[in-house]
Order: structure tokens, then C-alpha cells, then sequence
């Protein structure tokens, strides 16, 4: 081509223009030269990078070329080739790029050619994939069950099952493999009745990222897993029904919903955790069975599951619910302050502001207010009484009393609402200024951010950053290495236990708890 004439001889910006000319013009006379440019580079980085970029750009538009340059003795070019062959999914290229898979030793050459079947995705390939399931490279197992997913090959359900099941092993559980994780995509990719119903009887596995793998499986299938996670909520065992009820309240189905109030209704939710999983999956669905299930939970006297019913009904205000409410509360009685305080720790400005029209129901809600030792949440309800007006608000507003932030801080992480709604009161009951965080990472990133915590509380499970893998960064952070860590967990069995305490967890509650034992803990730890 004549613009690459002397291409060696011309200045760098002149290099520049031609090879971004060739780059957008893609012109297949251009190819010889610049093969001839890669097999002999100019020695400039810049320049060489760009002319691999031109030849990209032209092979792109030439899928025989591609395909004869697979088998080209140049090592560059030839891997050249078998990237762009899966970046433009050229059919052509995947025989003969399975045939080099059969024969390639190098591993990191079979990646690139697995790779780009993948992208292929051709079904021929399926035999080349299943070829290099137990290559002793895991990187290469996972790109073979993640491609083998991909193409819904129904003969390696089998394998996947065998390496999930095997994963749980005494010697293996305690780290998530990314053959693990590549496995459960796979399952999940098919969403079938068996698969589905596998991975829901995998809910509880022994390793808690594996467990946050499947719950994040599920919940990208959607409403065809619900008729499977309420066989597991009426017949699995206690950490089994939970983690089936917060997916179904991660779904938001009212099909879910429905059957969490009929399973409800047999009494297969006496456990006082179950029950506090149930009304947090009813709050989130906001079905008008669910709702009234949870008007009916205003009876509860636990505080945690008190709280759950009040964030679930916080959500949904209406005429009924709030008539409830006010007559619940104009009582006067133990349940009218426990449901006052839940109102207030709870955050639930919505229904404050409803039930404050009535005298009686707005007294008890003041009067837990002003009990408050959080600034946050005293700030935030002085702010709607300003915003209600008149003179019984203005009234009111003087009998809240002012609290400045506190000295020491502690950081609490957990995926329940109502549940860090708990951990503010108790930590701010205890003078600790309090940070809140819906999962590890949003956790870390305080820590990240150069704050200072004189305590950690953490769930066990939540999604995106599990409470196991927080504690272990948090124990590789400098100056976090001796920071006490409390875990907060439902979880029943030792190994779980084990597993937690070898990441670095200090001491562990469980749910659930009264206020009155985390205290304690968290005194015996920082005193």
C-alpha cells in the first residue's frame, strides 16, 4: 500500500496519522504491510501498539484471513488471530481453533484459544470444553464451565453438581474455588427445575461466599425459583428457611409473599428467627396479605422483630394500618412504649408523621423521642416537626434535648434495615457514634476513607460483600489487625463458627439477642 511506503523513514506524527487512517478505512491492501510492520516492529511502543491495532482493525473485515493466519509460524500474528477470530465471533475460525485446543500445551496460549470459542459459541465446541474440565489450571476449569453454561450443555449439569457438592468437603469449604463460583453460574444459567432446585438445596453451604453466589443466582433467575424456596422454607431447617425468605423478599414476587403468609398461618415460623425473616421478606413485597401480617406482628414484644414489623409497615402507610397503630399506642401500656421506640429507632417518619395528628399516639412518640441519645435521628424528626408546624409541634420540639456526637466509633454492617436500625440505639446508647453500612463493602469504604472504629459488628450473610470476606480485609488493613470484631449471625452451626474465628472474628452474638447481651459484649471487648 503506497501511504506505508517508507513507513520506517517518516516522522512519528506522520506514523501516527497513516496507521489511524488504516485503522478507520480498514483496507485490506494495507495487510501485507503491516504484517510485515508486526513481524519487524519499528521499536517504538507507541508505534508498535498501534500497528497491532491497524492490523485488528483490517482482520476484522477479513474472516479467511483470520482463519489461515490461525495456523501462521509467526507466534504474534497467529495469536493475533485467534483474539480477533472470538472479538468478531468468526464461525469459520472454531474448527480449526479446536484443534489447536487439542494440542496446545502452553497454558496460557489454550486460554486465549478457549476464549475465543467461547466467544464463538459455536456448539461444536462443546466437546473441546468438556475435553479440559480437569486441566490443572483453574482459570482454564472456570472459562470451560463458564463457555459449557453458556451453551446449555446438559451433559455437564452432572460435573457441576459433583464440583459444588465436593466443595463442601472437611478440607475444602473453607475457601470459595473459582471453579465453585463458575459452576453455580453455570447451574444457574440453565434455570431449570433441576437446577434451580438444586442450588435452593444448596442455600446453606458450608462457605458464605458461596452461599452469597447462589442467593445472587436466584435472585437473577427471578419468580421461577419461588415454588422451590418455599418447599425449602416448609421443609429445610432453620438457616435454611432464612436465607429461603430473604430471597424470596429479594425477589419482591407476591407469589412469594402469598406463600410466606400461608406457611405463616400453619405456624411454620414459631422460631423467633424465621419469624424475623419473614416479616423483613413482607415489608420488602408489600403484598396486602403480607401487610396484614405484618399489622398483625405489631403485637410482637421482641424488639428486633418489633422493628422489622415497623420497617415493613413503614413502607406501605395506609388509613387501616395506622388506625391500628394509634390504638395500639393510645394504650399506654409496655407495647405502646416498645412500639413507640421501634417507631423512633426505626426511622419510620412516614408513620410518625401520621399517628402524630393523634394526641395520645403523638405523646408516647415524643416521649421516646427525647429518649434518643442518636443526633442523627433526634435531627432528622426535629426537621419533620418543623416541617408539621403549630403549636403543639413547636411545643414538642423544645423537649427534645441536643446530642453531640460521640467520641469513639463503631462501625455495624448488615443487610437488614431493622437490624441496623438495633445497632444504632444499642451503639448509641453506649456512647459510640455510629456508622451503618447494608453490606462489607459499603462497610469498608468507611474504612477506606481513613475513618477509625474502636468496634466492628457484622452479619455473617449479606449480598455483595459477605461479613467472612470483611473481616478478612479488615484483618489485612494496618491498624485494624487487633480491632475488636463482633459477628452477629443466625447461623447455627460450629463450622460456621470456626470458619469466622479463623478469619479474625473477635467474639460472636446470636440472633437473636437482646440489646442488653450485644452490650455486654461489646463493654467485655472495649473496656
Amino acid at each position: 500500500m503506497a501511504t506505508l511506503d517508507n513507513f520506517r523513514d517518516k516522522d512519528f506524527l506522520d506514523q501516527i496519522t497513516i496507521l489511524n487512517e488504516i485503522s478507520g478505512n480498514k483496507d485490506p491492501e494495507a495487510l501485507p504491510a503491516l504484517l510485515e510492520l508486526l513481524k519487524s516492529p519499528v521499536g517504538d511502543t507507541s508505534i508498535d501498539y498501534m500497528v497491532v491495532n491497524a492490523l485488528n482493525a483490517v482482520l476484522s473485515g477479513n474472516e479467511a484471513r483470520v482463519v489461515e493466519g490461525l495456523a501462521d509460524p509467526h507466534d504474534g500474528f497467529r495469536i493475533l488471530c485467534i483474539r480477533v477470530a472470538g472479538e468478531h465471533a468468526f464461525a469459520s475460525a472454531a474448527a480449526p481453533l479446536a484443534e489447536i485446543a487439542k494440542s496446545e500445551t502452553d497454558a496460557d496460549r489454550l486460554m486465549e484459544v478457549l476464549i475465543s470459542l467461547a466467544r464463538i459459541g459455536d456448539a461444536s465446541s462443546i466437546p473441546t470444553f468438556r475435553s479440559h474440565l480437569q486441566h490443572s489450571d483453574p482459570f482454564i476449569q472456570s472459562s470451560c464451565i463458564e463457555a459449557l453454561g453458556h451453551l446449555a450443555d446438559t451433559e455437564s449439569i452432572a460435573h457441576f453438581k459433583t464440583l459444588i457438592e465436593e466443595s463442601e468437603g472437611p478440607d475444602k469449604f473453607e475457601t470459595c474455588e473459582l471453579t465453585t463460583w463458575k459452576a453455580v453460574e453455570a447451574l444457574a444459567s440453565f434455570a431449570t427445575a433441576e437446577t434451580i432446585t438444586f442450588l435452593v438445596d444448596k442455600l446453606h453451604h458450608k462457605n458464605p461466599t458461596v452461599r452469597r453466589i447462589i442467593t445472587d443466582a436466584l435472585v437473577d433467575i427471578g419468580p421461577d425459583c419461588i415454588p422451590m424456596l418455599m418447599d425449602a422454607f416448609e421443609t429445610g431447617d432453620t438457616d435454611h428457611k432464612i436465607l429461603s425468605v430473604n430471597i424470596l423478599g429479594f425477589l419482591g414476587d407476591r407469589a412469594g409473599a402469598n406463600g410466606l403468609v400461608a406457611a405463616f398461618d400453619k405456624g411454620l415460623a414459631e422460631d423467633s428467627n424465621v419469624r424475623y425473616a419473614v416479616y423483613e421478606a413482607l415489608g420488602r413485597i408489600g403484598s396486602m396479605k403480607g401487610i396484614i401480617c405484618l399489622v398483625d406482628g405489631l403485637s410482637e414484644t421482641d424488639e428486633l422483630i418489633l422493628m422489622a414489623v415497623i420497617g415493613g409497615l413503614e413502607k406501605h402507610v395506609n388509613p387501616g394500618m395506622i388506625s391500628a397503630l394509634t390504638d395500639l399506642i393510645s394504650k399506654a401500656d409496655d407495647q405502646s412504649d416498645r412500639l413507640c421506640k421501634a417507631v423512633i429507632a426505626s426511622r419510620a417518619t412516614s408513620i410518625f408523621d401520621a399517628l402524630y395528628e393523634n394526641a395520645g399516639a403523638g405523646d408516647g412518640l415524643i416521649e421516646a423521642l427525647a429518649q434518643s441519645n442518636d443526633p442523627e435521628i433526634i435531627s432528622e424528626f426535629r426537621d419533620l416537626l418543623s416541617e408539621i408546624g403549630g403549636s403543639r409541634a413547636e411545643q414538642d420540639l423544645t423537649k427534645l434535648p441536643d446530642v453531640s456526637a460521640a467520641s469513639r466509633k463503631a462501625l455495624a454492617a448488615d443487610d437488614s434495615r431493622s437490624m441496623c436500625a438495633m445497632h444504632r440505639a444499642i451503639l448509641t446508647d453506649m456512647g459510640f457514634e455510629p456508622f451503618v453500612a447494608a453490606n462489607g463493602e459499603e462497610a469498608y469504604d468507611f474504612i477506606a476513607q481513613g475513618e477509625e472504629f474502636d468496634i466492628i459488628i457484622t452479619d455473617m450473610n449479606m449480598p455483595v460483600m459477605d461479613g467472612m470476606e470483611l473481616v478478612e480485609k479488615v484483618r489485612n488493613t494496618p491498624g485494624y489487625e487487633d480491632i475488636p470484631v463482633i459477628m452477629v449471625t443466625t447461623e447455627s452451626e460450629a463450622s460456621q463458627q470456626d470458619l469466622a474465628s479463623k478469619t479474625g472474628v473477635s467474639a460472636f452474638v446470636t440472633k437473636p439477642f437482646k440489646p442488653e447481651t450485644l452490650k455486654e459484649k461489646i463493654r467485655e471487648l472495649t473496656e
